[in-house]
């Protein structure tokens, strides 16, 4: 009897675990017929769509040491409230933007790690544009790349050096300005390039001038001295050298005024842009400045009018050089259209 009623609870107990697996697998079923109809519109419902990352302006910064208008890049960088801009500064070597260097946040840290000592006039200027660029090829959203600090004239004036000529024919030769701004498909051109960079290292140098030399000698004829300055050719005549120039536009959006009666050594009357001190910036200057609608190509005789998608516009957004005092007082007068509360910082 014992035996019996242990098998008859044994078979029970079996009984109801079978049961219960029936039950699970025909809810199981039932959620599957229900899942297969309804999953796409639950989809649609419970997953948010995917953010979509915006392309991203890479500012890109060439300075001795610390950022001399810091304060009104800080006002202007304020303004972006949509994070457009990316920023990467060279400096020279060893020297760290931090809280004791710059008041704006936006430059802290920025100095990028691999930077060189630049000698103005010599290739060593154009190899801190390529590390620049390396540097802010990186970021994958970076899609436009400014040099901040005029434009396109194609003119000789005798920096060309004919030992230039197996790699670099004459006729793709260009003249242009440093604050250029660039796509990613030209700076990997840029970054990529072992042809044209080796050539400007070799043969595109300054004229020496007494102020410049330290440890060599004068040359007995300085006049038989080739003069180039590589920052002003280097970008524009490789893109011409690429096939490229095509796809730019032949001007520049930083200001600069080159006033050729301002220097009084005439070897180096012209080398440099007129600055603007504190007497010079008034609402007027700036006023001036934001109407100009037209370049006029001296060494071509020609004017052309600034456009934008092919319609009429203005051809500057930025300007240089002005002086610590003259930015301050800019920013006072709010006529940057620019808060002014980065004076507080500087």
């Amino acid at each position: 009897m014992k035996r019996r009623s242990n098998s008859l609870k044994f078979h029970h107990i079996w009984k109801r675990k079978l049961f219960a697996m029936l039950l699970c697998f025909s809810c199981f079923t039932i959620l599957l017929l229900v899942e297969s109809q309804y999953s796409p519109i639950q989809m649609l419902t419970f997953v948010s769509p995917p953010t979509i990352a915006k392309p991203k302006i890479a500012c890109l910064f060439i300075a001795r040491n610390r950022i001399p208008l810091d304060m009104v890049w800080d006002a202007f960088f304020r303004g972006d409230e949509e994070n457009r801009f990316s920023i990467y500064v060279h400096s020279r070597p060893g020297f760290l933007l931090n809280k004791a260097t710059t008041r704006s946040p936006y430059f802290l840290n920025r100095q990028i790690n691999d930077s060189i000592q630049v000698d103005w006039g010599e290739a060593s200027m154009i190899q801190a544009e390529r590390i620049l660029l390396q540097n802010a090829l990186m970021h994958p959203l970076n899609e436009r790349f400014i040099f901040l600090s005029d434009s396109f004239a194609d003119t000789k004036e005798g920096r060309y050096n004919p030992k230039m000529g197996p790699v670099i024919p004459v006729d793709n030769w260009r003249k242009g300005s440093q604050w250029v701004v660039l796509t990613r498909k030209h700076v990997e051109t840029i970054v990529q390039d072992d042809s044209v960079f080796p050539m400007f290292q070799w043969h595109c140098k300054k004229r020496s001038l007494p102020e410049f030399w330290r440890e060599t000698a004068l040359p007995a004829d300085a006049s038989k001295e080739h003069n180039c300055i590589p920052d002003e050719h280097y970008v524009q005549t490789l893109l011409a050298q690429k096939g490229l120039e095509g796809e730019i536009t032949r001007r520049s959006l930083t200001h600069s005024s080159w006033d050729l009666s301002s220097s009084k050594d005439p070897e180096r009357r012209g080398w440099h842009p007129l600055t603007y001190k504190l007497a010079d910036s008034s609402p007027m200057l700036i006023q001036s400045i934001k109407d100009i609608d037209n370049i006029y190509y001296e060494t071509e005789y020609r004017r052309e009018w600034c456009t934008s998608k092919g319609k009429p516009s203005k051809c500057f957004l930025f300007a240089r050089k002005f002086t610590r005092p003259a930015a301050l007082r800019l920013l006072n007068t709010s006529v940057l259209g620019i808060s002014s509360e980065a004076t507080s910082r500087a």
